[in-house]
C-alpha cells in the first residue's frame, strides 16, 4: 500500500493506534425472534440448518475486527456472505441483532437518532454502487449536496464542490447533469460528493462493481491515489479478489455470515486460514503479491557487495525483474541503509511455486 503523507494516527494511553471501528461480536439475523440465535444451542448450525430450525438467517455471524485508523480495510466475499450488511451495519442502516459497535470510542448502539444522524452526515459517508445523484442538478450541486443539507451557505459549499470536482479529475464538467456522463463519471461525483463532507471514514459497498473493467480499474487507482494524498480510513467492500488485494491494507474474506480469515493481502495469499481461502487464492499471481519480506534469506559474507538493491516492501515480481535485469546472483534487500537479508534465484523460485519461503524478520 502506497505510504500515505496524513497525519500520525491518534494514539491511546497504551501507546497502540485507537481504531477508528471497533466490532465485538456482532450479529445480524433476520427472522422471527432472530434475537434468540446468538449466544444460543442454534448459533453453530450452517445456514440450511439454522433456517429449518429457527426460521432465521444470520446474515452476520460473530464478527469482531478494528479498523485503524489511515487504512483501507477491505470486507471481501461472494454473493450471500454478508458484507454488504456488515457494512450496513456500521452505521446502523440495518440495526444489528446484538454485539458492541463503536466508532472513535462512541457506543453506535447507544446512540439516538439525532448522533446518528450526525454519524451519517459528518463521520461516514457511503459511496454506493448505484450513485444516486439527483438528475436535475449540476454536477457542482450534486457535490454540495451533502453540504447543503448541513446548512452550509452557498458560496462556500459551492466553493468546496468545486475543489472536490477538480480533485477526482471532473474539471470542465461542473455544469453537466448527471445523464450527460459516463458511468465512470457519475461514479466521481458520487466519491466527491461524500469526500465534501469531509468524513473521517468513507465506507465503499461495491462501488465499481457495475463499471466496465477500463473504468473500474480508473477508479481504482483514484481511491489509491486519494488515500495516498489523504490518508483518510476507509471500508472497502468487493466480490473481486483482485480489487481486495489492490486496495486493501487488510482483508476480511467471508463466508456465510462470518470472517474465515482477516490479515494482509500477503498473509492472505502466502498463508491461507484453510481450503477455502486457499481455493479463494489459487489463481493469484503470488509473485505480485509477496514482498522480498517474504522470500529473503540472512546474508553471508559477501552478500552486500554487489546486485540490485531493494526494499523489503518490494513485490517478488519486482525483486524478479531486476535480478534479471542486473545479471547478477543475487540482489540486496535494504532497510534505511542498512542490509537485512538477500533474494537469490533459488529464494525467488520457492515463493513463485509456493513451496517454501525464508521471512528474514526486518
Amino acid at each position: 500500500m502506497s505510504e500515505s503523507t496524513a497525519p500520525a494516527p491518534a494514539r491511546t494511553a497504551s501507546g497502540s493506534a485507537a481504531p477508528v471501528f471497533s466490532v465485538r461480536g456482532l450479529w445480524k439475523v433476520f427472522g422471527p425472534r432472530a434475537e434468540r440465535v446468538p449466544g444460543s444451542e442454534y448459533a453453530g448450525l450452517p445456514p440450511a440448518e439454522l433456517r429449518e430450525a429457527t426460521g432465521c438467517t444470520a446474515a452476520v455471524r460473530d464478527v469482531s475486527f478494528d479498523v485503524a485508523k489511515g487504512e483501507v480495510f477491505v470486507v471481501m466475499g461472494l454473493s450471500g456472505s454478508g458484507k454488504s450488511t456488515l457494512v450496513r451495519c456500521l452505521t446502523r442502516l440495518i440495526e444489528p441483532t446484538s454485539g458492541t459497535l463503536t466508532i472513535d470510542g462512541e457506543d453506535v448502539l447507544a446512540m439516538d437518532r439525532g448522533r446518528l444522524r450526525e454519524l451519517r452526515r459528518h463521520r461516514a459517508a457511503m459511496v454506493f454502487q448505484h450513485f444516486g445523484l439527483l438528475p436535475h442538478r449540476t454536477v457542482l450541486d450534486n457535490v454540495a449536496y451533502g453540504l447543503e443539507i448541513q446548512g452550509l451557505g452557498k458560496a462556500e459549499r459551492r466553493a468546496r464542490a468545486a475543489e472536490l470536482v477538480e480533485k477526482v479529475g471532473l474539471a470542465g464538467l461542473e455544469h453537466r447533469r448527471p445523464a450527460q456522463l459516463s458511468g465512470g463519471q457519475q461514479q466521481r461525483v458520487g466519491l466527491a460528493r461524500a469526500l465534501a463532507v469531509d468524513p473521517s471514514v468513507l465506507l465503499f459497498d461495491e462501488p465499481f462493481s457495475a463499471l466496465d473493467p477500463l473504468i473500474r480499474r480508473e477508479m481504482q487507482d483514484e481511491v489509491v491515489r486519494l488515500h495516498r494524498e489523504e490518508g483518510r480510513t476507509m471500508v472497502f467492500i468487493t466480490h473481486d479478489l483482485s480489487e481486495a488485494l489492490r486496495l486493501g491494507t487488510r482483508i476480511a474474506l467471508m463466508r456465510d455470515g462470518g470472517i474465515v480469515q482477516l490479515g494482509t493481502p500477503e498473509e492472505i495469499v502466502g498463508s491461507p486460514a484453510d481450503d477455502y481461502v486457499r481455493e479463494f487464492v489459487r489463481d493469484v499471481p503470488r509473485e505480485q503479491v509477496l514482498t522480498v519480506a517474504t522470500a529473503m534469506r540472512p546474508p553471508t559474507a559477501g552478500d552486500g557487495e554487489t546486485g540490485p538493491a531493494l526494499r523489503p516492501d518490494a513485490t517478488v515480481s519486482e525483486a524478479i525483474e531486476a535480478v534479471a535485469r542486473s545479471q547478477q546472483p543475487t540482489a540486496r534487500v535494504m532497510d534505511d541503509g542498512r542490509l537485512v537479508g538477500v533474494v537469490d534465484h533459488a529464494c525467488l523460485l520457492d515463493v513463485v511455486a509456493g513451496t517454501g519461503a525464508h521471512g528474514v524478520s526486518v
